[in-house]
């Protein structure tokens, strides 16, 4: 699994976001091309080298047309624009999660509905930008999780679209609940309400970074200067596994007896969006001969917070129970093949280098055998002898 651990000694900034992305390996053309998909004008983006203190790092600048800056956009326009870009459904989703999050902050702190919030600088071309392109960046270097250090508060004043507000702004001190954050002494606008609600809703974990091979780093330059350097850090690697792929996760599990039948498929749902790796249930006899349901989720040990909450809220359970395990998995590998009904994707699987599983995504397969009236047993088995065939011959 390929990670992401942003490190941020000096807060963070959607432009800071970018910066490390493209410092750390992202191209700055494929970046510029996929934000290009969002249906979105006014601006351009600009990368170049600055000095922070000592040290080098990449500025990333969305350079606005006057007339686009100042427009003040609901989250449903932001989220019209999302819907109509030619972007991947993963980058759409997640650029949604993060401007929800937003407007539920702005929400609160204001005292209105959702709906009715207008962003100031949040809805500007800039910041879409900021939003959209980091999300988009991460998808581009296949990015599969992001970690996130704790983040620093800072203090002080800063002059807003309602006036002279304390630092962090409300807004800001709404997405870092249950954050880890912390005072470093430097009294300036340290994280934006942009950096905060990118990092804090993509993160998997926050604090330490999460064992991994490093490969790559990159430094993201903040547009202040600071009594410290104003750079955020990008680490890129593989998440550490030993030789054999052994690696520890947790199992996640409650029992219920008192849920309708109907309320399981939704929870699922929310416990695979919240990072499940898998999720079963087991019917069971329970005390006074009732029968209930023993769910049980798999799960990265960062996300069992995560878990537990949705299962707090999407269940009647009122008590959840985790435990980590050691796991073995053989190495697997996403490909898409040419089969005698067009290309399909296949998931292999290797032990010690040596092709073990060769398995047809079987949505494909159904919509194939579906399309052409065909037994979906038999478009599986046929995908899976000729993906066989051309692996064979590639690797005699």
């Amino acid at each position: 699994m390929k990670l992401a651990y942003f490190d941020c000694p000096s807060g963070a900034s959607g432009d800071m976001i970018l910066g490390a992305l493209v410092d750390a390996g992202l191209s700055l053309e494929s970046l510029t091309a996929a934000l290009a998909k969002l249906p979105l004008q006014g601006y351009r983006l600009t990368a170049r080298e600055v000095k922070k203190g000592p040290f080098r790092a990449a500025k990333v600048d969305v350079e606005v047309d006057a007339r686009a800056h100042h427009r003040h956009r609901t989250l449903s326009e932001i989220v019209g624009l999302l819907d109509r870009s030619g972007l991947p459904e993963p980058v759409k989703a997640d650029a949604r999660r993060i401007f929800s999050r937003l407007a539920e902050a702005e929400a609160r702190v204001h005292g209105t509905r959702v709906d009715e919030v207008r962003f100031h600088d949040v809805g500007a071309v800039d910041a879409i930008v900021d939003v959209t392109g980091a999300v988009a960046g991460l998808h581009l270097l296949g990015i599969e999780a992001v970690h996130v250090s704790a983040l620093p508060l800072g203090g002080g004043m800063v002059e807003g679209p309602h006036g002279r507000i304390p630092v962090p702004a409300p807004g800001t001190a709404e997405l870092l609940k249950g954050f880890p954050v912390y005072d470093n002494g430097v009294k300036a606008e340290l994280v934006t309400p942009t950096g905060a609600a990118i990092l804090t809703t993509l993160a998997a974990s926050s604090g330490s970074m999460p064992p991994m091979t490093l490969e790559r780093v990159g430094y993201g330059a903040g547009s202040m200067e600071l009594t410290i350097p104003n750079v955020l850090r990008c680490f890129v690697g593989t998440a550490a596994t030993d030789a054999e792929g052994r690696e520890t996760i947790a199992q996640v599990e409650t029992t219920i007896d008192d849920m309708s039948p109907q309320l399981y498929e939704p929870l699922m749902e929310r416990l695979l969006e919240a990072g499940a790796l898998d999720v079963f249930l087991t019917p069971v006899i329970m005390k006074r001969s009732r029968p209930g349901v023993v769910l049980t989720a798999l799960c990265e040990p960062s996300r069992v917070e995560e878990l537990s909450t949705a299962l707090f809220q999407e269940s009647t359970t009122i008590g959840v129970r985790w435990t980590d395990y050691q796991r073995t998995r053989l190495e697997r590998e996403l490909v898409t093949l040419p089969t005698a009904y067009g290309p399909v994707s296949f998931k292999l699987s290797r032990l010690r280098g040596k092709l073990v599983t060769v398995t047809p995504e079987f949505s494909e397969v159904s919509r194939i055998a579906r399309e052409k009236g065909l037994p979906v047993r038999e478009v599986l088995d046929q995908a899976r002898a000729d993906a066989r065939r051309l692996l064979d011959a590639s690797n005699p």
